[in-house]
Formats: structure tokens, C-alpha cells, sequence
């Protein structure tokens, strides 16, 4: 079953609509974006996220410390490390742990096998942050790989219109979506339904 991650929540109402939607993941950005969180306000939306939709927590480069710290206060139950992170350092976290490799040619790819994580998350290539740029790489790569037994998610570029064929073209355990689902910067209460809708009918058209 293909699972569903969007990022960058910051309000109450988008985060009821992708609970009900059907969302696996709401990611909370803590590092510098325009998406940026502070752990007090995570804490006051973690409220509304139900048990069975898991609290993603996004850092780049951070300290181990300040990790576990926004962790405990949230609840989260996933660290998705955007950063230049060692293997080291994941298994330091104590949570599982989603890492992020930006994908602009194979040879991008070849390290993700050092790491041992839940989730493995292959994004375009960093702009100004680390993630939510809302360019796409070129998905063939991943079928030069043996990696895809690994848990995959997709990221970079994905909106309503496109999941579907990456679903059925990278064949990922799940996908991520945070520019792809805004208007003007802001997330869109429609277009984060359409995306969800759309990745499940992928999933299921891929089965077919």
C-alpha cells in the first residue's frame, strides 16, 4: 500500500483535511524554510493528528540534542534528517529515521545502501532549503539501482497530476509532497486532496 507524507503543515485546518483525506504522514518542518515550525506550535497541531497518521519532525544538520528534545515535546514518531547526516548519526536518534539523499544522477544514489533507516527519501536537488522546491528528478535513475527492496519514498516535483505515473514508474513505498500541494506558498486545502486521492488510485492502477 502506497503511503502518503505532506510536509510543511503549519495550521489546524490543513492538517484535519489531510487526516481526513487519508494521510500516513504529516511532517513538521523544524529547520530554516518558509514552512519552519517552532516546537510550541508542533505541540499545539500534534493535537489534532490521530494515532494512526504518524508526526514526521524535518531537521537539516541539527544538533542530537535539539532532535530529541522538539521529539519528546511533539510526540513525534519519525526524524526525517534533510542534512549531510552520517550513518553514525541516524542510529544515534533513538527514533526511527527517514534520510533524504538529493538525486541529480546515479551516482547520487550509490551511498543510500551505508545507511540503515526506516525510509530511504530520494529528492530533487537542493535549492535555497534542504527539500520543498517543487522540481522533480529524473525517476529513471532509480530503476538502475538494486536499492528499491529498501523503503522508498518520493519526493521533489510531485503534485496531483504527476503521482500517479511516478507510483507506477518507481514502483516507492511511499510518496512526499509540500510545494506540490500550495497555492501561492500556502497550502491548498483542495489540491492536498486531489493528491492523496491521486496517489491511492495510483496505487491501485499500479496493483492492476
Amino acid at each position: 500500500m502506497v503511503k502518503v507524507k505532506i510536509c510543511g503543515l503549519m495550521n489546524r485546518e490543513a492538517i484535519l483535511t489531510a487526516v481526513d483525506a487519508g494521510t500516513d504522514f504529516i511532517g513538521f518542518v523544524f529547520a530554516q524554510s518558509k514552512r519552519q515550525v517552532t516546537k510550541e506550535k508542533a505541540a499545539e497541531l500534534a493535537k489534532y493528528i490521530p494515532p494512526n497518521v504518524k508526526k514526521v519532525g524535518v531537521f537539516v544538520n541539527e544538533k542530537l540534542e535539539v532532535i530529541q528534545d522538539i521529539a519528546r515535546e511533539v510526540g513525534l514518531d519519525y526524524i526525517q534528517l534533510h542534512g549531510d547526516e552520517s550513518p553514525a548519526f541516524c542510529k544515534e536518534i533513538g527514533l526511527p529515521v527517514i534520510k533524504a539523499f538529493h538525486v541529480a544522477s546515479k551516482e547520487d544514489l550509490d551511498n543510500v545502501a551505508s545507511y540503515e533507516c526506516d525510509y530511504y527519501l530520494l529528492d530533487s536537488p537542493a535549492g535555497k532549503y534542504r527539500g520543498g522546491n517543487g522540481e522533480k528528478f529524473d525517476w529513471s535513475i532509480t530503476k538502475e539501482q538494486d536499492f528499491l527492496n529498501k523503503k522508498i519514498l518520493l519526493a521533489g516535483g510531485l503534485h496531483a497530476e504527476n503521482v500517479e505515473e511516478a507510483i507506477q514508474e518507481v514502483n516507492p513505498t511511499g510518496v512526499d509532497v509540500s510545494s506540490g500541494v500550495e497555492t501561492d506558498s500556502v497550502k491548498d486545502l483542495d489540491k492536498i486532496r486531489a493528491f492523496i486521492l491521486a496517489a491511492k488510485k495510483g496505487e491501485r492502477n499500479g496493483i492492476i
